[in-house]
């Protein structure tokens, strides 16, 4: 039987950003796409159904599709520059949990798929969870298809020259109301699980979490003949802000607030802007303190804006509320697992929380000895990854028994 770090390895040149670092595997682009055909194959191998939905999620099929459906999976695109596992170690875990489940003679006798879901990471297009929020309806098709990558090609432009059909994005009540549960492996992304030294743990939260766009708007000029007093340079507006971000952060308990994304226009060296576009990242486990860091931020922008002569627009771009995973089924995974498996909260977004407020939902996190995520360093120990298959088949095998005396209760 296959190791993960085994399978893991067969993906190391696909996506590999020699300019960053890590990966690069935008949505829809050339390495997700060879990463979503390289799932087809393995999927296939192990005599699974593979579908394409009409939103660009790949279902892989453990028999026939129907209601009362137990669902694994993740995500296989990445952030400009990430690391190895994140997203594409639960795929390869879900997997590999078909092959211990197979090993061990059992068969599913409720519905059972593996999912693989689109633009997780926002990175392409700006809204994370993209694929699992068309499917639930949390997005509008339209809103969705109207967004614009850093090139202006829209998604619903980019969704045709994946072959998929712009017209029939959107949600899918039918297929997500066959769904009874969705449990998602996925690296664990700080140092919350390193610390309690244990490989495998089980999530209890997700915190409230938002991304939003700030444009500050002043005037283009030459950088050589516009005297210092004359101008209205929106990147010395940006700049503060970005000061203020930190600041206001900082002061409340349990805040996190990142720019990890500036754009001036029109970029030149010798050019002052005549706008800058500056993306926020906002989260709190109490939904009302990210509203309030938020609406602070926006207050500094405004200011920082007012004093060069400029001005500043706060525009929403995602927000997801704190995301409670479901108690019943964290009790019964840990059970599963063994008492002392530890819950963790933890800070980063993912499609088992999109998708809780329909479906029940659980995690799974496998330890990441550096706690350094989308970014190049972020790893995992090979017997963590193998603790963490063993974890997953597991789970799944008691959650497709098909006994409701053995269900959750």
């Amino acid at each position: 039987m296959r190791r993960a770090a085994a399978m893991l390895a067969d993906l190391a040149d696909i996506g590999r950003d020699t300019r960053l670092g890590g990966y690069s595997r935008p949505v829809f682009g050339g390495a997700e796409h060879e990463l979503r055909e390289w799932f087809a194959a393995e999927a296939t191998a192990r005599g699974l159904g593979v579908e394409t939905d009409p939103n660009g999620i790949l279902w892989a099929w453990w028999g026939d599709p129907g209601p009362g459906a137990v669902i694994t999976g993740s995500h296989l695109d990445s952030v400009p520059g990430g690391g190895p596992h994140d997203g594409p170690l639960g795929v390869v875990s879900a997997l590999l949990a078909v092959d211990r489940m197979r090993a061990t003679g059992h068969v599913p006798q409720v519905p059972f798929a593996i999912a693989v879901f689109p633009e997780e990471e926002g990175s392409r297009f700006g809204v994370a969870c993209l694929g699992s929020r068309l499917l639930s309806g949390s997005i509008s098709p339209e809103r969705a298809l109207s967004l614009k990558d850093a090139d202006g090609l829209t998604a619903a432009e980019a969704y045709r020259s994946a072959g998929l059909d712009p017209e029939r994005v959107g949600p899918e009540p039918r297929r997500l109301g066959q769904v009874r549960r969705f449990v998602e492996l996925h690296i664990e992304q700080g140092l919350g699980q390193a610390t309690l030294g244990a490989p495998v743990a089980v999530a209890e939260s997700i915190i409230s979490h938002g991304r939003w766009r700030i444009s500050f708007r002043g005037q283009g000029n030459h950088a050589g003949t516009t005297a210092m007093a004359d101008r209205t340079d929106p990147v010395v507006a940006a700049a503060r802000t970005v000061v203020d971000v930190q600041v206001i952060a900082t002061a409340r308990p349990d805040a996190r607030a990142t720019v990890g994304r500036l754009q001036p226009v029109p970029g030149g060296t010798n050019v002052i802007a005549s706008r800058v576009d500056m993306w926020l990242d906002v989260r709190h486990p109490r939904e009302e303190v990210t509203a309030e860091l938020v609406e602070a931020i926006r207050a500094a922008a405004e200011g920082n804006a007012a004093l060069e002569g400029c001005s500043a627009e706060l525009v929403e771009e995602s927000l997801s509320p704190t995301v409670r995973f479901q108690p019943a089924l964290q009790r019964r995974m840990k059970e599963l697992l063994g008492g002392d498996v530890p819950t963790l909260a933890t800070g980063a977004g993912h499609d088992a929380g999109v998708l809780s407020a329909d479906v029940e939902t659980g995690m799974l996190f496998v330890r990441n000895p550096t706690g350094v995520s989308h970014a190049p360093e972020e790893s995992v120990e090979d017997d963590d990854a193998e603790a963490g298959v063993k974890a997953l088949a597991t789970v799944l095998a008691e959650l497709t028994r098909g006994s409701e005396e053995r269900q959750i209760r």
